[in-house]
């Protein structure tokens, strides 16, 4: 390695995974049980769930976008390695973080431990930030985390985000005119 070589050399290190060096990283307790945060910003606090596999380079984009908006911005590690490039291990921290205690994704008939911790961390960073209440933007699989934490009087602003493709139904896979995403020289394709 050269002097000029600043690569992190941290194992399962990817040149495309974030540093995050802008974000605070803390340990927050919430009833005995700490887990690691990013926090970034100034102003009225969001909770921002992240995807599986964890806090990837587009979660942090995501994240950047809301403190660049003027809020403070917290990021909690539920799971996988903060700041990495999603790869094939990423399934692998799917398939742990479906069957643990902690999320209960297939259990049915009750709260899945991690949002009482959530609503904690809704407290804790309305505390810290003030504002008028805590906005929560849960991320496909921790969407419906943002739901559980309005159970939290806190939590002002539930954002349920990346709804599922109706995959049972091939039809709607379709892409119309009217729905077909945008490049940056206009519509993507022709119909």
């Amino acid at each position: 390695m050269t002097t000029s070589d600043t690569r992190d050399s941290t194992p399962g290190r990817d040149d495309r995974d974030d540093p995050h060096e802008d974000f605070a990283r803390r340990e927050v307790a919430v009833d005995g049980v700490v887990k690691r945060v990013l926090v970034a910003g100034r102003g009225p606090a969001v909770v921002l769930m992240p995807e599986m596999p964890g806090i990837s380079p587009d979660v942090l984009r995501l994240a950047r976008w809301i403190r660049d908006a003027g809020f403070t911005v917290y990021v909690p590690s539920l799971f996988g390695r903060d700041g990495a490039y999603p790869t094939a291990e990423g399934y692998e921290v799917a398939q742990r973080a479906c069957v643990s205690k902690e999320f209960r994704a297939f259990a049915g008939g009750g709260t899945s431990p991690v949002t009482v911790w959530l609503r904690g961390l809704a407290r804790v960073a309305h505390a810290e930030c003030g504002g008028p209440g805590v906005g929560a933007v849960g991320l496909c699989f921790t969407g419906n985390f943002a739901l559980t934490m309005t159970l939290e009087p806190a939590v002002v602003a539930p954002v349920v985000n990346h709804p599922s493709l109706p995959l049972d139904d091939p039809g709607g896979w379709s892409w119309t005119r009217r729905t077909r995403p945008l490049s940056a020289s206009g519509w993507t394709g022709t119909d």
